[in-house]
């Protein structure tokens, strides 16, 4: 996998990134492990301390297994104000897991995030790339039970 992601870019500093969000995209657990790290560090000559850094830095890594399907739910003040912790709750309740957990089956991860952008659609979460808004504790059940195929 590295080799065919590293193909990709020159090995310069600019393209960490890129190159880290691509190992995440095609790990099947949406992580960074220490040896990806190793890896990039030794293909772009950076200090391991100093991926880390980045990783920290930004939400959209991480560097523990997640589920096949990532929640992330807006904690901004309209989507708070619109009702997102009761969005919370449900998600909780119907998940089983608490924010930055994966349920047991491996099929979701839950997270927060600062703001999705969408402020007019209030609450709003995304699931992997597709944003949901106008969310009601009924239409998470709905969303949820979608993509668990009916189960």
């Amino acid at each position: 996998m590295y080799e065919k992601i590293f193909a990709k870019y020159e090995p310069t500093k600019d393209n960490l990134i890129y190159i880290l969000h691509d190992i995440q995209d095609e790990h099947p657990q949406h992580y960074l492990s220490e040896d990806a790290v190793q890896r990039v560090s030794e293909y772009l000559n950076v200090p391991v301390n100093h991926i880390y850094g980045v990783i920290t830095f930004y939400t959209m890594y991480s560097t523990k297994p997640r589920g096949n399907n990532i929640i992330r739910l807006c904690e901004s003040p309209p989507c708070y104000l619109k009702g997102s912790d009761n969005i919370y709750k449900k998600l909780k309740t119907v998940l089983g897991v608490k924010a930055g957990e994966t349920t047991a089956d491996g099929l979701f991860t839950l997270e927060f995030c600062a703001c999705l952008g969408v402020c007019g659609n209030a609450p709003v979460m995304m699931i992997n790339d597709d944003v949901y808004g106008n969310l009601t504790e009924e239409s998470v059940v709905t969303i949820i039970e979608k993509i668990r195929g009916g189960k």
